[in-house]
C-alpha cells in the first residue's frame, strides 16, 4: 500500500439508511487505523447501538485503499486524502450484525457456497441543480436539456468530463455518460464488478459526483423525483452469476438464450419484488417515481424487449447475459439493496422456481383483465405499503438480518408518520379555497 504524500486517511463505513460516514485520522494514526484500533461512538450512528453500548471498531478492507483526487486548490495545499472502507466490529473484535456491508457479505458468501459470484453492473441517475446566491440549493435545473443532446443545449458535458476524469484517477472503468431525459438529468455506468465491489463504488460514485457539483457552484441530487411532470432518478442494475469466470445465466439452447439459472433467479426476484422495494427504494419520494408514464416498472413482469418490465433481460448474450432489475434508486443503501437482490434470486434457485412467459407487450396498455391473465402483479404504492411488504417476506427479512430489520423498519414508520402528519403545498392548493 502506497501511502506517499498522503496526509490523511479517511476511514469510511455507511450506515443502516445508507449515509456515508467516515472518520478522518492524520498521518501519525495512520498504523493505528491500519490495525482496525480506531473507534468511534455508535450511538450516534443511525441503526447502530444504543448509548449504553457505544463503542465500535473500525476494521478497514484494505483492497479499498484509494488516494482522492485534487478536487480543489486548496486541498492540494493540505496535502493528499485517501480513502479507505472499513467493515464495523464490536469492541470484542466480532464483527457486527447491524452493519449494512456485512449484511451483504453474508449473501456473498452464501452464493459463494453454492458456486456463484453475482457480478453488477449500474446506471446510477442524478440531477444538476442551480444555488441561491447564499449556496442553498434549488430545484432551478441548470439546463434545458433532454436525452442524449449535446452542448451547448447540455449544460452538464463539461461537469460530467471532470466527474469522470475523477473516477477514472480512483480506478472506475466508465462505460458511458449522458444526458437523460429530464432537464438538468444526467448519468453515469461504470463497468460491472463483484457484488461487494459495486455496493463500494457506489458508495463512493455518490461522493465524487456531489463533491465535483459543489465545485461547480451547484447541488448534485440522487432524490429519485425532485420535479412534477419529467421522468425520475433511477438506477438500474443489471445481474449475472458467474461460475470459475464464466457467466451461468447464458445458455444458447435454452429458451431467450436463458439457462434454467438465470430463469430460476429471476423467477426469485420477481417472487420477492414487494418485499424488495422498501430497501431499493427507501423513500416516501420514491414512490412518486414508480408511476405509470415515467418510464419507471410499477409491474412485477419481466420482458426480453421492452422497457415496461420491471426486468428487462438485455440482447446481448454469452458473458454479457444479465437480469436488469429497473425499480431500484439511487437513495438506497447500495449494500443493503445488493443483498436483498442476491437473497431474492439464489432463493428462487433454491426452490427452483420458474417465472411466468416473458411478455413482450407495453405493460403500461394491458387492462387489468389482462394483468391477471399474464400473472402481473403490481409493486407497492407508496411507503408504508412496502415496509408491509417487506415484514412479510421472510427471505428479504432474513437476509437483513433481525438487527437490521428492525432498526430499518422503525425508521421508516417514523418517515412515513412524519410525513402523513405534514401539510403539504398540493393540499393547500387544491382545497384551501374551495372548502
Amino acid at each position: 500500500m502506497d501511502t506517499a504524500g498522503v496526509k490523511f486517511l479517511r476511514l469510511q463505513f455507511t450506515d443502516i439508511l445508507g449515509a456515508t460516514k467516515n472518520v478522518e485520522v492524520p498521518q501519525s494514526q495512520f498504523e493505528k487505523a491500519l490495525r482496525g484500533d480506531v473507534t468511534f461512538d455508535g450511538s450516534s450512528v443511525e441503526g447502530f447501538t444504543r448509548i449504553e453500548e457505544s463503542d465500535m471498531l473500525l476494521r478497514p478492507d484494505l483492497g479499498t485503499f484509494l488516494i482522492y483526487p485534487q478536487f480543489s486548490r486548496e486541498e492540494g495545499e493540505r496535502g493528499k486524502v485517501a480513502r479507505l472502507i472499513c467493515d464495523v466490529h464490536l469492541p470484542d473484535s466480532t464483527p457486527f450484525e447491524g452493519d449494512p456491508r456485512r449484511v451483504l457479505r453474508r449473501q456473498v458468501e452464501r452464493a459463494r457456497e453454492l458456486g456463484f459470484e453475482m457480478y453488477v453492473g449500474t446506471e446510477p441517475e442524478f440531477f444538476l441543480f442551480e444555488r441561491t446566491a447564499t449556496g442553498v440549493g434549488s430545484t432551478v435545473t441548470h439546463d434545458r436539456a433532454g436525452y442524449f443532446d449535446l452542448a451547448p443545449i447540455d449544460k452538464g458535458e463539461r461537469i460530467r468530463r471532470e466527474i469522470t476524469n475523477k473516477l477514472v484517477q480512483m480506478g472506475f472503468e466508465i462505460e458511458a455518460a449522458h444526458h437523460e431525459d429530464a432537464p438538468g438529468q444526467h448519468e453515469i455506468d461504470f463497468r460491472y464488478a463483484p457484488a461487494l465491489e459495486t455496493a463500494d463504488r457506489i458508495a463512493t460514485f455518490k461522493f465524487v459526483v456531489k463533491r465535483v457539483a459543489l465545485e461547480y457552484g451547484l447541488l448534485a441530487s440522487f432524490l429519485p423525483k425532485p420535479l412534477p411532470g419529467v421522468n425520475g432518478s433511477g438506477m438500474h442494475c443489471h445481474l449475472s452469476l458467474f461460475r470459475e469466470g464464466v457467466n451461468t445465466f447464458a445458455d444458447p439452447d435454452g429458451e431467450h438464450g436463458l439457462s434454467n439459472t438465470a430463469r430460476q433467479f429471476i423467477a426469485g426476484l420477481l417472487e420477492h419484488a414487494g418485499g424488495m422495494t422498501a430497501i431499493t427504494n427507501p423513500l416516501v419520494n420514491s414512490y412518486k417515481r414508480l408511476v405509470p408514464g415515467y418510464e419507471a416498472p410499477v409491474n412485477i413482469a419481466w420482458s426480453t424487449s421492452n422497457r415496461s418490465a420491471l426486468i428487462r433481460v438485455p440482447t446481448k448474450r454469452g458473458n454479457s447475459t444479465r437480469a436488469e432489475l429497473r425499480m431500484p434508486d439511487p437513495s438506497c443503501n447500495p449494500y443493503l439493496a445488493l443483498a436483498a437482490m442476491l437473497a431474492a434470486g439464489l432463493d428462487g434457485i433454491a426452490e427452483k422456481l420458474e417465472p411466468p412467459p416473458a411478455i413482450a407487450r407495453n405493460i403500461y396498455k394491458m387492462t387489468v383483465r389482462e394483468k391477471r391473465h399474464h400473472r402481473v402483479r403490481e409493486l407497492p404504492t407508496d411507503l408504508r405499503e412496502a415496509v408491509d411488504e417487506l415484514e412479510k417476506d421472510e427471505v428479504i427479512a432474513g437476509a437483513l438480518g433481525e438487527h437490521v430489520l428492525d432498526h430499518f423498519v422503525e425508521a421508516k414508520r417514523a418517515e412515513w408518520r412524519d410525513y402523513s402528519a405534514t401539510i403539504h403545498a398540493w393540499e393547500l392548493n387544491r382545497y384551501l379555497d374551495l372548502i
